[in-house]
């Protein structure tokens, strides 16, 4: 039994009530809906407010980040007087302003193993707005094991992608990444960029998918994924397939709870910013090696434009491109510490330089962001 429409609600609705595929039936089936949209940020920004918009009953959030000024180029669920304060708040005050008819359930939590199943198991639709392979992994085992449609999406640069995986209809999202790529091998959007506007098109497309499921209206994205190239105005579709093999909905599965993402996806525990590993070192404690009396030398593989940006005084811009041609010039017995924007280039330097026989190696944990806000405030961040 879906819940009845206020004549407040009527006349709100009035341009959806006068579509057949919708009406008074599928608008009351909205209001009754519930959808988690996992990530208030890029994709998740658009798609909290269109549902919002359309009429959802119950919307939840899973985020744990503050507000930065440096989201407010794409997350438009913010504004500058937002910026500090913690995401979920602020999404929660904004999507009110927009339609108070919504109830919106705040997961001001990390999403993980020991929680997913807990927090997704209340909501009728799971959206991915996820910036990263563990939580998309980990949303999508989720969903399998709940019998639950996941709405994915992903941005990188100018291009971007969207699907939806329902184990029960057809592939999940392993059967189409069956193992996660090498960790740094894949550049976030924190350090390759992304084009402000892109997650407006990707997001969109999720609160349509998702609007549809919830009507069962249309034809879902199901074992279809779209492809955007924002810089060439082209959307592509691939055809996907279960695979029979998937591990997690195969005939045979071998995945039957969830499991450690961080691991999985080849990613070491994080450690504490002053911290110093075998492969990393912190802001603080690279500070104090630059000022001693056998300082390390500071390579940084960023691109040129970044440089422009914002740099470490002293270091030698190599970027990480033009690094395999370039290892004749660095010095095999000397320590080097390299670092890149946030630290996932600079890691794959690492590796780099360790097959061609350097030992002395040092990735900046956190990159220059990480030695603008713990060490010299001074050096822009971007």
């Amino acid at each position: 039994m879906h819940p009845t429409l206020s004549p407040d609600e009527l006349l709100r609705y009035g341009r959806h009530l006068i579509l057949p595929e919708v009406g008074l039936e599928g608008q009351r089936r909205l209001k009754g809906a519930s959808v988690l949209i996992v990530g208030a940020g890029g994709l998740g920004s658009p798609l909290a407010l269109y549902l919002a918009a359309a009429g959802i009953g119950r919307i939840g959030l899973v985020d744990f980040d503050r507000v930065e000024a440096s989201n407010l180029q794409r997350q438009i669920l913010y504004g500058s007087s937002d910026v500090g304060a913690p995401k979920l708040e602020a999404a929660r005050a904004r999507i009110h302003a927009m339609n108070p008819g919504v109830r919106v359930d705040l997961h001001e939590t990390r999403l993980d193993s020991a929680n997913a199943l807990e927090i997704l198991a209340p909501y009728d639709v799971v959206a991915d707005g996820t910036d990263n392979f563990p939580t998309r992994y980990l949303v999508n085992d989720a969903c399998v094991l709940l019998g639950k449609p996941n709405v994915y999406g992903s941005i990188f640069r100018f291009d971007g992608q969207a699907s939806v995986f329902d184990a029960r209809r057809g592939p999940c999202y392993r059967c189409l990444y069956p193992d996660p790529p090498p960790p740094g091998l894949v550049p976030s959007c924190a350090e390759g960029g992304v084009l402000g506007v892109l997650p407006g098109v990707i997001g969109v497309i999720q609160g349509i998918e998702t609007i549809k499921l919830i009507l069962g209206i249309g034809e879902p994205l199901i074992g279809r994924l779209v492809l955007f190239d924002a810089l060439a105005m082209t959307f592509r579709e691939l055809e996907l397939k279960k695979d029979p093999g998937c591990p997690l909905c195969g005939e045979h599965p071998t995945v039957t709870q969830l499991i450690d993402y961080e691991s999985f996806c080849g990613l070491a525990p994080a450690s504490a910013a002053g911290d110093e590993t075998a492969d990393e070192i912190g802001a603080r404690v690279l500070a104090q090696r630059l000022a001693s009396d056998d300082p390390p030398a500071l390579i940084d593989v960023r691109e040129p434009h970044e440089w422009e940006i914002a740099h470490i005084a002293g270091a030698t811009l190599i970027p990480l491109r033009t690094l395999p041609a370039r290892v004749g010039e660095l010095d095999l017995r000397r320590e080097l510490v390299l670092h890149c924007h946030h630290g996932q280039r600079s890691m794959h330097a690492l590796d780099i330089l360790r097959r061609s026989g350097f030992t002395k190696l040092k990735s900046l944990r956190g990159g220059i962001d990480a030695w603008s806000t713990d060490v010299d405030p001074q050096v822009p961040r971007y």
